[in-house]
């Protein structure tokens, strides 16, 4: 496997012929389970803090600018988990993430509402 440099752009990367894997898309069920058998990986809440301080999934880190600058130097082979209120915002900076050379992206589909409905509904809806 060949290490991507971090001034790399995606374009660059496209365009040698190692086009990046897709975001995953990943129901709340799904994430239940894989934050049970997976240990390694970083849950990302891309919500502001007003909505944090509403409804909460346990493990998921607030993406400020100290949690940015310490996730782009991660591995890219780095399992990344992003979710928001309903699964828009995070697909989009799951989308940044990929654009910096990233692999291993998920995305939860619905958001923090569906984990309120499905998995967790002691979870505040709003």
């Amino acid at each position: 496997m060949r290490e991507i440099d971090e001034g790399q752009s995606h374009v660059d990367i496209e365009q040698q012929g190692h086009e990046l894997p897709p975001v995953r898309q990943i129901s709340v069920v799904e994430l239940k389970e894989l934050m049970v058998s997976e240990p390694t990986y970083e849950l990302v809440d891309v919500r502001t803090e007003l909505e944090r301080s509403i409804a909460t999934i346990d493990g998921f880190r607030l993406l400020d600018h100290a949690y940015h600058d310490s996730l782009i130097e991660c591995d890219r082979e780095t399992p990344i988990i992003f979710q928001c209120h309903h699964g828009i915002r995070s697909q989009q900076a799951a989308e940044y993430f990929r654009q910096q050379g990233f692999r291993n992206l998920c995305n939860v589909q619905g958001g923090i509402d569906a984990w309120s409905q499905l998995v967790d509904p002691t979870v505040p809806r709003y």
